[in-house]
């Protein structure tokens, strides 16, 4: 066995898809928290038994704290097994969007996480990870095979098959490269809000100058998270003569309330890609991340 993909149990169905379209063998890590929640992590490995020469630990970082000392106690233990080539599949990265300090003091988590994960694996797979400042992940993970792959071509395909004519809108700027990438790849009219934040939750939002009367509105963007702008888009949207608003989301963070926060708000359908498991997934990304991650195994490499 030279590779063997290792995933939690909260996480075994896109990760056997994973596994299944990349033509891997998979196994579970089994944990175990303790009273004073320390974890006890066991890898799928009997004494005696040939090691796989590579390791593909697939964990999605949403809910991230937990997840990182995971990542810290797997990969360095699989080191000390001698196991030579270590690759991390994770659809949704965690603490990329604080790339900057706006106050004294505060901590840039995105190039110090981004260096523990690049000191962790000798290859990092994800998919829309949230940059503002950069235009590389490797900017962020000092690893040549630093990977972002793109939700947007699958949401695509999605919406093609559960809209007649969509006009995609993007929440905020931030949201363009995907709303862009999506509407020219099947031919849909676009356009993207303008957004004011003052706060986690308080959001001023102009819509863009577009015909919207009559509109079937997707509103599309990587990341949905307490679901106050999608619902103030929405609700300007509706206002202006869309005659429909749904939701398509590469990662389903949904917070809290969020989604009884953006249903009361008018939407429709709230569509997202398995990135981070939720009741909203409704497609795989498994395919798109099996041709990466086979790529990545076949290129080899050393620490």
């Amino acid at each position: 066995m030279d590779t063997l993909l290792l995933f939690f149990a909260d996480e075994q169905a896109p990760a056997r898809r994973l596994a299944e379209a990349a033509g891997l063998a998979c196994a579970e890590v089994i944990s175990h928290r303790f009273p004073d929640q320390e974890l006890r992590l066991t890898l799928p490995f009997s004494q005696g038994q040939e090691l796989p020469g590579t390791l593909v630990l697939y964990r999605s970082l949403d809910r991230p704290n937990d997840k990182l000392v995971e990542l810290l106690l797997i990969a360095r233990h699989a080191r000390q097994l001698g196991i030579a080539r270590l690759v991390l599949v994770a659809p949704y990265l965690a603490y990329m969007r604080q790339d900057i300090a706006f106050n004294p003091g505060e901590i840039v988590s995105q190039t110090i996480v981004g260096g523990f994960l690049g000191e962790l694996f000798d290859a990092v797979i994800t998919v829309d990870p949230h940059l503002h400042r950069i235009s590389h992940l490797q900017q962020a993970i000092p690893r040549e095979q630093a990977i972002a792959l793109s939700g947007a071509p699958r949401l695509a395909e999605l919406i093609a098959g559960r809209r007649d004519n969509p006009l995609l809108v993007g929440p905020d700027a931030e949201s363009a490269q995907w709303v862009e990438s999506a509407a020219r790849r099947q031919g849909f009219d676009y356009g993207v809000c303008l957004k004011v934040r003052h706060g986690d939750r308080q959001v001023e939002i102009q819509l863009p100058d577009i015909p919207l009367q009559g509109r079937a509105v997707v509103l599309m963007d990587d990341v949905a998270s307490s679901g106050h702008t999608l619902a103030r888009a929405a609700e300007q949207l509706l206002a202006a003569g869309a005659v429909s608003v749904d939701v398509a989301v590469t990662h389903a963070l949904f917070a809290e309330d969020a989604l009884d926060v953006i249903r009361a708000a008018g939407i429709g359908e709230v569509w997202s890609t398995d990135c981070i498991a939720h009741p909203s997934n409704a497609i795989t990304m498994a395919p798109v991340l099996a041709a990466s991650l086979k790529q990545v195994l076949a290129v080899g490499g050393k620490p």
